[in-house]
């Protein structure tokens, strides 16, 4: 992913939010299900037949622009791991929601974050310089990069359990 330099819109780093304070709640006490990165995106859908509606219903615009001030993460850099081009995502805004399938990338880009937002016990900005930096355990690529698909995120996903478990090849 190039590095893009952050302009005035974009998320302060060291900044931490409600969302993200909550989520560090769910890691010490324990979460309400296995979709607690849902909070990222703004959403209390964790059940997954509500998770599975929202998602078909398509989400609101404001569930990326949450998630792009909880996860500190670039708003070009978003648009590629999301797979939405700058044209219509500027048609998503006017239009106030995203089709099915722009839903559940965005909604895949969250469980990603959560789960290396859970590697680094809450820590966003670790998370955040984790998923841009350049990972040995991904053969020298940058996770967001590898992150563009579901076979993709899978991949980092592994490397993150892995590092959990203490495994760092």
């Amino acid at each position: 992913m190039a590095q893009i330099a952050a302009t005035a819109h974009e998320p302060r780093v060291g900044a931490s939010t409600k969302d993200i304070d909550r989520f560090r709640q769910y890691l010490r006490r324990g979460a309400p299900g296995p979709h607690t990165y849902v909070i990222l995106l703004g959403l209390e859908a964790f059940d997954p037949p509500d998770l599975l509606r929202a998602v078909r219903k398509g989400f609101a615009y404001r569930t990326f622009e949450r998630f792009r001030r909880n996860s500190a993460l670039p708003f070009e850099g978003l648009l590629v791991l999301i797979n939405i081009p700058r044209r219509t995502m500027t048609r998503r805004k006017r239009e106030g929601r995203f089709l099915p399938e722009e839903s559940d990338r965005l909604l895949r880009a969250s469980r990603l974050f959560g789960k290396a937002l859970q590697l680094f016990e809450g820590n966003r900005d670790a998370a955040t310089e984790w998923l841009t930096t350049v990972q040995p355990g991904l053969g020298g690529i940058v996770p967001l990069d590898l992150a563009k698909s579901e076979v993709g995120v899978l991949e980092v996903e592994r490397l993150i359990g892995r590092l959990e478990h203490g495994v760092f090849s």
